[in-house]
């Protein structure tokens, strides 16, 4: 059995406080509201702090608040069940309240929070095994080594965004409102990620997600698929957010979003454009479905070959496109592959 090192608890009653706390311990503390990826990822070694932050008592981190017409407000540390299960929010973004619903497993769902799948750590096949099957390869770049084994001539990680919910947000123009040490900031779920397998996220250490902030409803449609072996517990091999703003079958506006595919969500910015002014046609899905395919270079460090990824691209943006244009039922669940 691998086991938990030992660590000191910190239990914070407000969000200011564990952004005070965090400064204070700097880089060997970490925040931790579910768990349900820091712990295994502490028992394997690939984190090691020596203090952990708890959120789950912070009560202002909380909840889902709003309406179709002013927006929703999610407290980051809002369980994926909660989510998944909100009637506003399974009304207004279905594609969030799927994607929430798509994470790991149901009683995984319970416990791991909004905010948490925003901040996944990236995954890569030579980083995410036990501390001694890692050694026995000698290390990569994103934990104890310096060499990327997925591309060894680069000076960078590769490692890929391993969130179902960061795309979606993304494609539904959400932001997310921050509270560090050094007071409080709202940004674009954009501004959140780099495209860095290691440094992956943008925000300052002593930061704490607080919400996370849904626009008005305002007519956008939206859908996500997932793709990963089993129906339940697999991270995203590929994950596919669309989102479109229509009137009648015309499109006014439109993202679309890929994820695990990159270091960070990777927007397919020409194939969203070429929806915008158009009625949604089946030959207009293909088009665009092709355009989407660019953007996605996936590498051969998750799950499935990457030729195959990049083929399913195409096929899921096509399909979920297909789901808002009301030519097929469904358009937002996990595919299950044999």
């Amino acid at each position: 059995m691998i086991r938990l090192p030992p660590f000191t608890y910190l239990a914070p009653r407000t969000a200011a406080d564990a952004a005070r706390l965090m400064a204070e311990h700097g880089p060997d503390a970490m925040l931790v509201a579910g768990g349900t990826d820091l712990y295994p990822n502490m028992k394997r070694r690939q984190f090691e702090p020596k203090v952990l932050v708890g959120l789950r008592g912070i009560r202002e981190l909380r909840g889902v608040r709003g309406s179709a017409a002013a927006g929703w407000t999610i407290g980051a540390a809002t369980t994926l069940s909660a989510v998944t299960a909100h009637p506003g929010i399974a009304r207004d973004f279905p594609a969030l309240a799927t994607a929430a619903g798509l994470v790991s497993s149901p009683q995984l769902q319970n416990m791991g929070t909004i905010g948490g799948n925003v901040c996944v750590d990236t995954r890569c096949n030579y980083y995410n095994q036990s501390y001694e099957w890692r050694k026995a390869i000698g290390f990569c770049m994103k934990k104890d080594g310096d060499i990327c084994l997925v591309a060894p001539g680069s000076s960078r990680c590769w490692a890929v965004s391993s969130s179902d919910t960061a795309p979606v947000l993304w494609a539904l123009g959400a932001r997310v409102r921050l509270i560090g040490a050094g007071g409080e900031r709202t940004v674009p779920i954009p501004a959140l990620y780099r495209d860095d397998g290691i440094e992956y996220l943008a925000k300052r250490p002593d930061e704490v997600v607080t919400d996370i902030l849904l626009p008005a409803a305002d007519g956008w449609r939206s859908a996500y698929l997932k793709l990963r072996r089993r129906g339940s517990f697999d991270f995203p091999v590929l994950g596919v957010a669309v989102a479109a703003r229509m009137d009648g079958d015309l499109v006014r506006e439109a993202r679309i979003v890929l994820g695990a595919v990159a270091s960070q969500p990777r927007p397919a910015e020409k194939a969203a454009a070429a929806l915008v002014g158009e009625r949604m046609t089946r030959e207009l899905i293909a088009r665009v479905a092709d355009l989407a395919a660019g953007p996605a270079k996936p590498l051969d460090n998750t799950d499935f070959t990457h030729p195959y990824r990049k083929k399913v691209t195409r096929v899921f943006v096509a399909r979920a496109l297909a789901a808002l244009a009301g030519f097929v039922a469904g358009g937002t669940a996990s595919e299950e592959v044999a």
